[in-house]
């Protein structure tokens, strides 16, 4: 059996949710994951995908800036594109454990993704 690498599963994962696909992004997601995000800590699967499930349908797109590995560590960093920005960053850094993301540390600037001004 081959043993798929963290950042096969990460890729994955991120490919699935920024889809629109966060119930397929969750089959990458241990049942106990952790997540420390502006403003709140998530515990558990069903936290985190409630969390996710807000966000994906505000997304219209996603740009590509930089990835990094380290053994079970992965971080992304990318342009989480909504109708209100398409130029705030986002990072998150994943760590994977028996095969699963169990850990998501997600770093991005809150009140640029609030809903757009009116005109």
């Amino acid at each position: 059996m081959t043993q798929i690498s963290a950042y096969d599963i990460v890729k994955s994962y991120h490919r699935a949710w920024t889809s629109g696909d966060v119930e397929h992004a969750m089959i990458y997601v241990a049942d106990g994951i952790t997540c420390r995000a502006p403003g709140i800590d998530l515990n558990g699967k069903a936290a985190y995908q409630d969390f996710i499930a807000g966000f994906a349908p505000a997304l219209i797109g996603v740009a590509d800036i930089a990835e990094f590995t380290d053994g079970d560590r992965v971080a992304l960093f990318y342009y989480p594109q909504t109708a209100g920005t398409s130029a705030t960053p986002a990072a998150e850094c994943f760590t994977i454990k028996d095969g699963k993301i169990s850990e998501s540390i997600l770093i991005f600037d809150r009140l640029s993704y609030g809903p757009p001004e009116p005109d």
